[in-house]
């Protein structure tokens, strides 16, 4: 019996064509099963580099061109074209196997042939070469076999690689390319979904190649499921998965595992396979939680298109972390008593003004949560002996101790009236799963866990029993928007040999993320596992604008400016609900929805109920896990980015002050990498120190 695959990267092309097309194509092919090579009608090339590839018919404008291997059933649809382009193609192109990780290539051999006289004349006038640093034995190592490696080794500048991504083999480009940015060579085997056991490979079996390859092709199982793949929208029913994405998706782990990356480089998308690949695999219940509401509803509504059915929709719990705390408190305890932000701040003035301490509230509070909750101090003596670093007010022995009493009598005050914090709920939860033998789930999966607090992160530990597949964690400590900056190893999360790292962002384009990446450059950023983050090999294959950046004397004239800007993109073609404006402050985001609606342009709060299709503002902070077509990012003055208030000063502690610019590095990171095609960013008087490197 003839199966089917399709390319995913024809699949894509399929979507826009017009739909009578997309119903031929399908038609053509749903009796694929019961036919024969001749009958399929599949016609040799006479001139063609590679005998595999044959054209189709689709109809008297449209041609397919399929690859039928050698040996076994299984044909592939590589590309869907108009019939002189379609033999152009099919010409040109040859099929391979990489010998690296086995996985099916396709080459423009006709382009690379073509290239590499030109790139060697210019070589000649250039003393150094890209990629003069590798050996050949490395190359051929990660894969890079001979055409590819003569096209290499005559490369001068990252341009040249840049804009060979069209014709050579992809697995092939990502290696020389993250070769070129730094990568080690070890870093680029796993980037390419190489495994520790390296297998050969029979690079002659295309067949067993495009079986390996399954997030290349997809394998069509039968009529019904092919007439479904190309009459619904690819969005609908399928993520395109990278090598590294697909491996940690659907592995089987001993234990916790991590997958870690830039902005938009797809860990959710990650997290989200995983969900499914575990809910279809596993007789135990899923858990997929995250940061807030607003992206676990976003987690929900992704998944429900990945899950088939509504029985497999209910294997899958979608909670973010502060709500499986309440439901567990809850069952235990009935509804919570809890604090608001001014009746906890009432209760920490009360106290301090009893003791006669003099500590703001603010210092209190953070105290507590970052020293005494995130380190488990019970007691003085725990307390006394829990590291500050990053803190910022240095402590001596006698004043611990004086501190202790206060945070002492809150706690006291708390449990005297049956109050409760989030913090504090979330720890009972987690004493409630201790002692509890038999865990909610079988498995749970993390997104954005670079926020999580060490309490939340107790409470993860708990909530699943440690084994085969227990936590799968996603995150990106260089979108790190809040304090805490907790080990996992302290937390009791031992993730040792199971770590991969994504490096190819979908989302934004190459301008915007090389220009929000030039804000990073200073200080080195922690990975959440006792070591050091690097954005080593991050990039993008989309190339689009640079962003726009623009000073004004006032206020005033930056929001009639971002009224320009907003206007611009609006008469454009943009829908309002493509664009986002983010601030730094709640004041300034709602000054610039008021200008915004006074000249006549619909606008809502971020992330709240509301219309639809209306130009959302918010904070920098609300920008996180979101993404929009368009963002303008205003405010980013000196005075006002970072704010003051969320900075310790350098005489008080160097490092509390050297970790706060940095988080606030990141939340300006954050904001701008939510754009996918354009980026304003706007400052009035003098810009931001976080700009010097990108003006």
């Amino acid at each position: 019996m003839a199966k089917l695959g399709i390319d995913m990267d024809c699949l894509k092309e399929a979507f826009r064509l017009d739909g009578p097309v997309r119903s031929r194509v399908a038609d053509v092919f749903a009796k694929f099963e019961q036919a024969t090579h001749a009958g399929l009608h599949l016609e040799k090339l006479n001139n063609g580099r590679d005998d595999r590839i044959r054209t189709i018919r689709i109809d008297q404008f449209w041609r397919g061109v399929v690859l039928a291997p050698e040996s076994g059933s299984t044909y592939t649809l590589l590309k869907v074209l108009p019939h002189d382009d379609a033999y152009r193609w099919a010409e040109r192109h040859r099929i391979s196997v990489n010998v690296a990780n086995g996985h099916i290539e396709i080459r423009d051999s006709e382009a690379i042939e073509a290239a590499i006289p030109e790139l060697s004349r210019e070589a000649q006038e250039t003393p150094q070469r890209l990629l003069e640093h590798v050996s050949d034995s490395v190359l051929a190592d990660l894969g890079v076999d001979e055409q590819t490696r003569a096209f290499a080794r005559e490369l001068t500048r990252v341009e040249q690689l840049e804009a060979a991504k069209a014709f050579l083999p992809a697995t092939q480009w990502e290696t020389l390319f993250g070769l070129a940015a730094g990568m080690t060579p070890e870093e680029v085997w796993t980037d390419i979904g190489g495994t520790a056991e390296r297998e050969p490979y029979d690079t002659e079996d295309v067949a067993a190649a495009v079986q390996r390859t399954p997030e290349r092709v997809l394998l069509v199982t039968g009529p019904a499921d092919l007439m479904h793949v190309f009459r619904e929208s690819f969005a609908l029913w399928r993520i395109y998965l990278h090598p590294v994405q697909y491996q940690m998706a659907h592995a089987e782990f001993r234990g916790s595992a991590r997958i870690t990356g830039g902005p938009g480089t797809g860990k959710t998308v990650a997290a989200l396979h995983r969900a499914r690949h575990l809910a279809l695999q596993s007789q135990g219940q899923v858990l997929l939680t995250t940061f807030t509401s607003t992206l676990a509803s976003a987690l929900r509504r992704d998944l429900s298109s990945l899950l088939a059915s509504e029985d497999e929709l209910l294997r899958v719990d979608v909670h973010h972390i502060d709500q499986l705390a309440y439901q567990v408190f809850q069952e235990r305890h009935g509804r919570p008593a809890i604090l608001r932000k001014d009746e906890e701040a009432a209760v920490w003035q009360r106290v301090a003004k009893r003791r006669k301490a003099p500590y703001t509230v603010a210092f209190l509070a953070e105290e507590w949560r970052q020293v005494v909750l995130a380190q488990q101090a019970t007691s003085a003596g725990a307390y006394l002996a829990a590291k500050r670093a990053g803190r910022g007010r240095r402590l001596g022995p006698r004043e611990k101790a004086r501190l202790w009493e206060v945070i002492w009598e809150f706690e006291q005050e708390l449990r005297l009236y049956g109050q409760w914090t989030h913090e504090t709920i979330c720890i009972e939860a987690t004493r409630i799963l201790n002692e509890t033998a038999d865990k909610p789930y079988g498995h749970v999966i993390v997104d954005e866990a670079q926020d999580f607090s060490p309490m939340q992160w107790r409470l993860v530990r708990t909530a699943v029993a440690e084994g085969v597949n227990d936590l799968f964690i996603a995150g990106d400590t260089h979108q790190r928007i809040y304090k805490y900056r907790p080990s996992l190893r302290e937390v009791g999360i031992d993730i040792g040999g199971r770590s991969a790292r994504l490096s190819l962002n979908y989302r934004t384009t190459a301008e915007i993320l090389a220009w929000g990446l030039g804000m990073l450059t200073d200080g080195l950023i922690d990975d959440m596992n006792d070591g050091v983050e690097s954005i080593a090999g991050y990039r993008s294959q989309v190339h689009g604008k640079v962003p726009i950046l623009r000073g004004f004397t006032s206020r005033f004239d930056e929001l009639e400016g971002l009224a320009r800007q907003v206007q611009a993109w609006l008469d454009a073609g943009v829908e309002p609900g493509e664009i986002g404006v983010a601030a730094r402050s709640d004041m300034l985001g709602s000054n610039a929805r008021d200008l915004l609606e006074r000249q006549g342009i619909a606008v809502r709060v971020l992330a709240q109920p509301g219309p639809g299709n209306r130009v959302q503002v918010g904070t920098m902070h609300g920008m996180k896990g979101l993404e929009f077509r368009c963002i303008a990012v205003i405010g980013v003055g000196e005075n006002q980015v970072p704010p003051a208030t969320a900075v310790t000063p350098a005489a008080e502690d160097e490092r509390a002050h050297a970790y706060d610019l940095q988080r606030e590095r990141c939340v300006v990171f954050v904001a701008c990498t939510r754009a996918r095609e354009q980026l304003y960013v706007s400052w009035h008087g003098m810009p931001s120190t976080f700009l010097s490197s990108v003006l």
